[in-house]
């Protein structure tokens, strides 16, 4: 019933988490933060950089699970500066169709997992 979905084109788990569990045909993604899944370093010093590799990380994910960014209906955002909010909305909705986007928050932060900058989470439905 529940499918464990692990790829090594996104960043292994720092903790006792997995990249994304698949319930029937809803996939619930962990949260994904700018970590170069090829290196396992953290791309910094740019909002835009950070934001685009978040969201590669969870394009990969998605197509392991055999879906696209089409199929997300539940977006989570966390971000450590909410004046950095245009920049990473920039980059996060070069990923969507503004049609067919999908419903979403955004929360600034006090603090994020190795103290990134941008920390995404998605909900999708095959």
């Amino acid at each position: 019933m529940k499918k464990i979905i692990k790829t090594p084109n996104a960043p292994a788990p720092i903790g006792p988490y997995n990249q994304a569990v698949l319930i029937k045909d809803t996939l619930y993604i962990s949260g994904q933060i700018p970590i170069d899944p090829s290196t396992g370093s953290l791309v910094e010093g740019d909002i835009k950089k950070e934001t685009k590799q978040s969201m590669e990380n969870l394009k990969a994910i998605l197509s392991e699970a055999d879906m696209t960014f089409e199929n997300v209906i539940k977006t989570s955002i966390f971000i450590k500066d909410m004046h950095q909010f245009s920049e990473i909305n920039e980059v996060y909705g070069s990923y969507f169709d503004a049609e067919t986007a999908p419903a979403r928050e955004t929360v600034e932060v006090a603090n994020l997992p190795a103290f990134v900058n941008v920390e995404i989470s998605m909900i999708a439905i095959k």
